[in-house]
């Protein structure tokens, strides 16, 4: 994704945000870092926040968007416990030792309407605990985590957002997850080291502190780990959203992701 096409895609995330679906005023929050890893102590917490009342109340309106059902006949339910999304991390990036490939963003918990809609609310922490920051439509964090379990067992699922690509990896392999990711690595994958050096290659002059951040560029990391709020189509607008730090939370409330579908490797 070249850097105009970028910035075309900031401004379709602007403009969507006068759709948002927000939440009350006192749910926004500044970004903070998100927890290493997904325990059950912070998946119970994710979920709370989930399953509470205006979290449901939003999804009742999200899903009423376009009048596919009405707000009263909506009727929201959570599917499983919430899951971990992890990100391309920059210190992986920079090449610092010891990082992992990815770090935790946010945790998703699958929402579905009376009507089948899918969604899912993006959970993350925040100065005023654990709220939902973001939802998107489609159901891609938990097909992506089935199927990378299924494709690499017990393997970290992530996605690097800055071309919209999903991925698996354990030990010294990273396998794709979509086509996005096939024309990134191959449809067979690639090794840690040489995913390692590709990207090093794409982002390297864009990590937090490069000239390409601090020009507020779209596409350059974010300082913080936090999830996005983000509104748009799949492509562009969470390319921009995400780049592994996102946009901050909080400001605009909860804002809406419309995503299309792509073939998963088989």
């Amino acid at each position: 994704m070249n850097a105009d096409r970028l910035r075309a895609a900031a401004v379709a995330v602007l403009a969507t945000a006068a759709a948002c679906l927000a939440l009350p005023a006192q749910a926004q929050a500044a970004p903070v870092p998100q927890p290493l890893s997904a325990t059950a102590e912070v998946k119970a917490a994710a979920g709370q926040a989930a399953a509470a009342p205006e979290s449901l109340a939003t999804l009742s309106r999200f899903f009423a968007r376009e009048g596919k059902v009405a707000v009263s006949a909506a009727q929201p339910r959570l599917e499983g416990e919430a899951i971990p999304v992890n990100y391309l991390s920059p210190d992986f990036v920079a090449g610092k030792p010891g990082a992992p490939v990815a770090r935790l963003e946010f945790l998703a918990s699958e929402a579905v309407s009376s009507d089948g809609q899918l969604a899912a609310l993006w959970t993350a922490r925040t100065e005023a605990g654990w709220r939902v920051v973001n939802i998107a439509t489609g159901d891609d964090e938990f097909r992506y985590a089935r199927l990378g379990e299924r494709r690499l067992p017990g393997g970290t699922v992530f996605r690097e957002p800055q071309i919209d690509a999903w991925y698996v990896a354990r030990g010294a392999s990273v396998l794709p997850l979509d086509e996005d990711a096939e024309r990134a690595v191959g449809a067979g994958g690639t090794s840690l080291a040489a995913y390692r050096a590709r990207v090093a290659r794409a982002y390297g002059d864009k990590l937090p502190g490069s000239a390409y951040a601090k020009a507020g560029r779209a596409g350059g990391y974010a300082d913080g780990s936090a999830a996005g709020s983000a509104g748009g189509s799949a492509g562009d607008a969470a390319g921009v959203a995400g780049a592994a730090g996102a946009l901050a939370l909080g400001g605009a409330g909860v804002l809406f992701l419309r995503r299309h579908h792509r073939r998963a490797p088989a």
